[in-house]
């Protein structure tokens, strides 16, 4: 069997799954591709059951329309995969700002830097006490932020894989952070249900921004409209704290809520309920924002009107695992495997297979670049020019 077959197999799975998840509300839409034989160029020769158009195909994605419903899919797959990184689950990765450098973090006990390009490990950083939990870039792409169940906070060289910074404070395992601006100020959000804001520079804590009684799954900040009322911090800020003005902070609460304040004036904007408990949060621009909840539910609100949301997105029961504010729409992530972009027209999705039904955690992105991490261990990279 041909690899190209192979994937044709891929993405006919992916199809018949996911078709009917793609607009909830309406009745599903059921269909099938059947496989002509393989060209001389090695592509699939494919046609679609009645109802259902084959519009293009490739060696790395198809593109399928159903014209009676105004709507299409293309179904990508993976560019490059990376299979030496991590020997279990990986469930957390970032990508550097100049695109060379991946850093992930795994089950398996490990925090690795990679060269994003091929996979190569560069450096091993070891420090944490049990997993690591979530770790990212600084804007420079030099320096690497973790939290892990230690409940600790540190922040890497990724030249040498040395620990220049601890923070202690939280008391329960670290799930979340967030870099303020350039980096001199950062957040974390932690089990023990608070977030905190820290000077790096003098690796102390300059307050808790939030005490939930509520684990805090996920943190964002983002910077704010200059028509939200952050409100007035009821004490003059520390010096010490760099970037904070005019921001929000959002937090992803287990307790079902989603939490949004004035980062510097820790004042309340908003309180959202939603379906079940928030895994994950981020912001679309100055007032749209997303956030994914346990039982599969996307909203979308507008800070400046936050008591109903402007749409709720429904693909599946799965959770929702990630979401990134991507272009002019978003790419998400579900305990199910799915992982897909969605731009500002619902219509059109872009679906990244691979995964199958393994969970995808997280997902990064430089220029054209997607990569995603993975329940089954593998890092995926999928390249955008390839639609």
């Amino acid at each position: 069997m041909t690899p190209s077959f192979l994937f044709f197999l891929t993405f006919f799975y992916s199809f018949f799954l996911r078709w009917s998840l793609c607009h909830p509300g309406k009745p599903s839409l059921y269909g099938s591709l059947t496989c002509q034989g393989i060209g001389l160029d090695g592509i699939p020769e494919v046609t679609a059951s009645e109802g259902f158009i084959v519009n293009e195909i490739n060696k790395k994605s198809i593109h399928i329309s159903c014209p009676k419903e105004n709507s299409s899919s293309k179904f990508l797959a993976p560019y490059t995969t990376f299979s030496r990184i991590h020997t279990k689950s990986i469930t957390c990765l970032d990508i550097s700002s100049g695109g060379g450098l991946g850093v992930s973090s795994s089950t398996d006990g490990t925090m690795k830097i990679w060269q994003a390009s091929n996979g190569e490990l560069r450096r091993v950083l070891e420090g944490h006490v049990f997993d690591v939990n979530c770790c990212r870039f600084f804007p420079s792409g030099l320096v690497v932020l973790s939290g892990g169940m230690d409940a600790q906070l540190k922040i890497w060289s990724a030249e040498d894989a040395s620990c220049v910074v601890t923070f202690k404070g939280h008391k329960g395992g670290i799930l979340d952070t967030a870099i303020v601006d350039r980096g001199r100020n950062v957040v974390s959000a932690s089990r023990d249900g608070t977030a905190r804001l820290w000077d790096c520079g003098r690796s102390a804590c300059l307050g808790v921004l939030a005490d939930c009684g509520s684990s805090i799954n996920g943190v964002a900040v983002g910077a704010a409209d200059n028509s939200i009322n952050l409100g007035s911090p009821e004490q003059m800020p520390s010096e010490r704290e760099v970037g904070t003005e005019a921001k929000m902070l959002l937090l992803a609460r287990e307790d079902k809520k989603l939490q949004c304040l004035g980062l510097q004036s820790r004042q309340p904007v908003f309180l959202f309920i939603g379906s079940d408990a928030f895994n994950c949060c981020t912001f679309l621009s100055g007032f749209l924002l997303l956030a994914g909840t346990q039982d599969g539910n996307i909203y979308q609100l507008d800070v400046r009107s936050p008591r109903a949301p402007v749409q709720v997105i429904h693909r599946s029961g799965a959770p929702v695992l990630s979401l990134l504010s991507f272009r002019d729409g978003f790419i998400a992530s579900q305990g199910d495997g799915s992982c897909f972009i969605v731009q500002q027209d619902l219509d059109y999705v872009t679906e990244l297979t691979g995964a199958d039904c393994d969970p995808v955690y997280k997902v990064a992105t430089w220029e054209k670049q997607i990569y995603t991490c993975c329940r089954d261990g593998l890092v995926r990279r999928y390249q955008l020019s390839d639609l």
